[in-house]
């Protein structure tokens, strides 16, 4: 109270944005900035995966129909790693290198939000070329296509947690071009062990598979193809799907919080 019967208050602080709030807008934001490559990142991720579809065509053994589903549900995830995974460990590697991070660090934002939002936004730019290759690659093999509506779920558990895996390579990679390595080489790795089925694989590599989130996507997704889809299978694979992203986002935001500090 002073002399004039006036009372200062100490304005109160701004409330901090929901994680929502933050995610929409993180998440409009990446989208805006991205989509002037997004028919090349299309068109260079589609056509690799068609390629390798019609490729296989001519090495796979003729009414092999475990191989054929194993090379299109493959196929249609590879175009999930190529974006999800090698160019968002690009994306992140390039941010932390430039010091970009330091603003979503200043900003009265959720670490989670900024990596979910993030993640999500780029695994968006799959769902045209694995629906496409899906469909596509169905027809090619003359597989059925009454539950090709399977590939839905699968691009999101597979995308999310791809994200999430290339978000955590680019955090932790000391230069940007070991993030775009480690990008390029995960994304192999998940197109090697998407398009061999699991029991063609030696022991080792067998456990190496098992421990990759996307090949149980593939599995998902190859069982959908099979006359009598086992559905208990198919919502089990897409489970652990589901657990690897909250790991991985988990991972990738400490990460984030890890670089913001550390500069």
């Amino acid at each position: 109270m002073t002399g004039t019967g006036l009372q200062y208050r100490t304005p109160e602080p701004a409330p901090r944005p929901t994680f929502w709030a933050t995610f929409a807008a993180i998440f409009t934001g990446q989208l805006s900035r991205a989509k002037v490559a997004a028919i090349p990142i299309f068109i260079a991720a589609t056509l690799q995966s068609v390629g390798l579809v019609v490729l296989l065509k001519g090495l796979v053994d003729s009414g092999s129909a475990v191989t054929e589903q194993s090379v299109v549900a493959g196929s249609s995830v590879t175009v999930v790693s190529f974006v999800a995974l090698n160019l968002l460990a690009q994306r992140f590697g390039a941010l932390k290198a430039s010091g970009a991070l330091d603003y979503y660090g200043a900003l009265p934002v959720r670490p989670t939000a900024v990596v979910t939002a993030t993640a999500a936004a780029w695994a968006s730019f799959t769902i045209p070329g694995s629906v496409l290759v899906a469909v596509g690659g169905a027809a090619f093999y003359r597989l059925p296509l009454s539950h090709v509506w399977v590939i839905a779920p699968v691009v999101v558990a597979a995308g999310v947690s791809l994200a999430g895996l290339g978000a955590l390579l680019g955090l932790i990679a000391p230069r940007p071009e070991i993030a775009t390595v480690a990008g390029q080489l995960g994304m192999s790795l998940v197109m090697f062990l998407g398009l061999v089925p699991a029991h063609r694989l030696p022991g080792i590599v067998q456990a190496v598979r098992a421990a990759v989130p996307s090949t149980y996507a593939v599995d998902a997704f190859a069982e959908s193809f099979r006359s009598n889809p086992r559905w208990t299978t198919i919502g089990a694979d897409l489970g652990i799907c589901v657990a690897v992203c909250a790991l991985a986002l988990a991972a990738s935001t400490w990460a984030f919080r890890r670089a913001v500090t550390s500069r």
